[in-house]
């Protein structure tokens, strides 16, 4: 009885597979946080005795080490990473007999990371599908320039190569199960859907459909930031954390403690959503709520290894917060408190935050002076922007905060959840700030031109 279990990290964009035959299991690409594997072999009755790593992965920190360390199952890496821990070394070619019924072959597939390998699945001696980690997505691939440039080219031609690879070795009904592509950043460009064949790629995804000069140009062009924990992760993961995350929720902070904290100029974090926020917050606090894409986007910004102090309605609300952040290797809060922002404020009156619609952009507009922010990433604003626009991509915002012209400042992302980080940003810095509560689509509607290209970029 084959079974191939998806667990989801849908704010890292990223799969993680629990896949067995009713006894055995073996596991591709945990997360940080294994638990939640555990819980779901233990649900299907089923012994984990294989661990396997596609890549060394840049996007968050692997549970590998440590899910094999919990379970006593061998931990595969490739031969040819220079990792510090002990693990069992596979190379292209290699195959693991995990069960009677289950086999696994590796299948080197460069591209993504120079030591990439996809695994192929067999079971009862028929070809199921193929783990594809970083390499084929769901018409798409794997980014090639989380190495940096003078690898970036390497990469892209390998990863081509790769892809066709897969395409001649695998059938047209073999599954692709991939790691990144559903919102991940290491995704080259947006995956579609949710499922996909070696025969629905080659009908579909660039790498199969383009000619490789083609395919290169277009994969290069198409490529925008990273966040920048990325740098971090490759390091931990050759280095492998050897135990499961510590989940216990950070000590309490007091009112008195909260604000000593903020005026140190430690970062914290007000998790509820942005209408929460702007209806009132202790001030000096940050708004990442944890309804858009939390770690990613407060482990891109914050200086790496600034104290964090958590703000949640409820302990869950913590809890939930810490979970994400381990993934991206900020493992303990320095702090938290629950309750309300009466109750985090201990008596001091309540911030507030502005906020409007591009219709009330446009109309303030008209009748004075102000400043329209965008803090989309630079593909977004050269796609279109609106006119007159100043440009600080959210990501480089805290290092120029000096840059923001003074005055009144309404600033907008594509969807309003960046819009509200950088406001609580700005606001901490004493700016007179309105966030647009709003989807950039309607600008056009609501009367404000739009132009392409670099315009009034800052």
């Amino acid at each position: 009885m084959l079974e191939i279990i998806s667990i989801e990290t849908p704010t890292l964009g990223d799969r993680t597979y629990l896949i067995h035959d009713g006894r055995v299991a073996f596991v591709v690409d945990p997360q940080r946080d294994v638990d939640r594997v555990l819980d779901l072999a233990g649900q299907a009755g089923v012994s984990i005795t294989h661990v396997f790593e596609t890549h060394i992965h840049n996007d968050y920190v692997t549970g590998g080490h440590a899910l094999a360390g919990i379970t006593g199952a061998r931990y595969y890496v490739n031969a040819e990473d220079p990792v510090t821990f002990e693990r069992t070394p596979i190379r292209d070619g290699d195959v693991v007999e995990v069960s009677p019924s289950l086999s696994v072959r590796a299948v080197a597939t460069p591209g993504h990371t120079f030591t990439h390998l996809s695994y192929a699945l067999t079971a009862d001696g028929e070809p199921v599908g193929v783990f594809t980690g970083g390499s084929l997505l769901f018409g798409s691939t794997g980014r090639p320039d989380l190495l940096g440039p003078d690898a970036t080219h390497n990469l892209v031609h390998a990863q081509y190569h790769s892809a066709h690879r897969l395409a001649r070795e695998m059938p047209d009904e073999a599954d692709v199960f991939p790691t990144h592509g559903f919102g991940s950043f290491c995704s080259a460009t947006q995956a579609e859907g949710t499922a996909s064949t070696i025969g629905q790629e080659k009908q579909s995804n660039p790498a199969l459909t383009l000619d490789e000069e083609r395919f290169v140009a277009e994969l290069l062009a198409g490529l925008d930031a990273f966040p920048a924990y990325y740098a971090h992760m490759g390091p931990a993961n050759l280095a492998a954390p050897s135990e499961a995350p510590d989940l216990s929720l950070p000590q309490p902070a007091d009112p008195e403690q909260l604000r000593q904290r903020i005026e140190a100029g430690e970062w914290v974090i007000d998790l509820r959503t942005r209408s929460a926020f702007a209806a009132g917050h202790m001030s000096g606090t940050l708004n990442f709520g944890l309804d858009g894409s939390f770690a990613t986007y407060l482990g891109w910004v914050i200086p790496w290894g600034t104290p964090l102090t958590l703000l949640g309605e409820t302990a869950e609300q913590v809890a939930e917060a810490q979970r994400e952040l381990v993934r991206v290797g900020i493992d303990r809060p320095a702090a938290a408190a629950t309750g309300t922002p009466d109750s985090w404020s201990g008596g001091e009156a309540l911030a507030t935050l502005r906020t409007g619609k591009f219709g009330d952009l446009a109309a303030a507009r008209r009748q004075r002076d102000l400043v329209v922010l965008d803090v989309r990433r630079r593909m977004e604003w050269q796609e279109s922007h609106v006119v007159g626009a100043v440009h600080i991509p959210l990501h480089e915002l805290q290092g120029r905060l000096d840059e923001v012209p003074d005055g009144e400042v309404w600033v907008h992302c594509a969807g309003a959840y960046r819009a509200s980080v950088a406001a609580s940003m700005l606001a901490r810095a004493g700016t007179d700030v309105v966030a647009v509560d709003d989807d950039y689509t309607n600008a056009v509607g609501a009367g404000l031109p739009l132009q392409a290209g670099t315009g009034a970029a800052a």
